[in-house]
């Protein structure tokens, strides 16, 4: 079979959305929407958003979606394998490019591009360099329209989650602080967008805290760096604003 499909590796945030309407509107909208999943709460990685949210994005979207299920405490061993599982199975389905929402890191755009030419698949990532100041006026006025749902507390503090992403939440974000969260600052939910058939409706839950630690020892060192002159820890704490479906 012809490896001429793409996937878009969808985060249920704002720059997977706006990836996603650059793509549609330069003619290549995606064959399939890529999420990887807490199984063992029901949510997605990294956004603690419930899975109930995404899966009414990929149906206001049009566009089918495929969960990757991974435990909580999953180590980069058990994730890299699984990954490379997935990629087989796509592969097999006519899938032959990776598209990605990343703008600015080069060590983990490298990474993908590694990861996913030893599965045989070309990337692509259409918001890679852009002005992250520019990027976010642009996110906001295309009509795309998010939640902030998670914030890194050593970045922000509580009363950053659950605010809507608009200008005046990229007024107050403290110096150094991505507007775009590229470092991992905060995460979002994208409830309505240019191309959804409607809005998602959703209420604001409780905010709650959680912190975590590497798996194990070779995590750390996997993903420990330094940036900036400051190292990247692992046990860091995050707030969670709780989004639960309107409808």
């Amino acid at each position: 079979m012809p490896a001429n499909k793409t996937f878009l590796s969808w985060s249920s945030g704002k720059d997977a959305a706006f990836s996603l309407w650059r793509l549609i509107q330069s003619g290549q909208k995606p064959d399939l929407l890529l999420t990887t999943v807490n199984r063992d709460y029901g949510r997605v990685s990294m956004h603690g958003l419930r899975i109930e949210l995404l899966r009414l994005q990929s149906r206001r979207a049009g566009i089918p979606l495929l969960e990757i299920p991974l435990s909580a405490d999953v180590d980069m061993e058990t994730y890299n394998r699984t990954m490379a599982q997935y990629m087989q199975r796509l592969k097999s389905e006519g899938f032959g490019r990776a598209c990605f929402g990343d703008i600015f890191l080069e060590d983990l755009k490298q990474y993908r591009i590694r990861q996913m030419a030893s599965a045989g698949f070309s990337t692509c990532f259409p918001v890679w360099g852009e002005d992250t100041r520019r990027m976010g006026l642009e996110i906001i006025r295309s009509g795309i329209k998010a939640v902030v749902v998670t914030v890194n507390a050593d970045k922000l503090d509580r009363s950053f989650v659950g605010r809507e992403y608009d200008e005046s939440f990229l007024s107050d974000l403290p110096p150094g602080v991505d507007p775009c969260g590229e470092n991992g600052e905060f995460h979002t939910f994208v409830y309505d967008a240019p191309f959804f058939d409607r809005p998602i409706p959703y209420l604001r839950g409780e905010t709650v805290f959680r912190s975590y630690k590497p798996c194990k020892d070779n995590d750390r060192k996997n993903f420990d760096d330094s940036r900036n002159g400051k190292p990247r820890a692992w046990d860091t704490g995050f707030w969670y604003c709780d989004i639960l479906p309107g409808e």
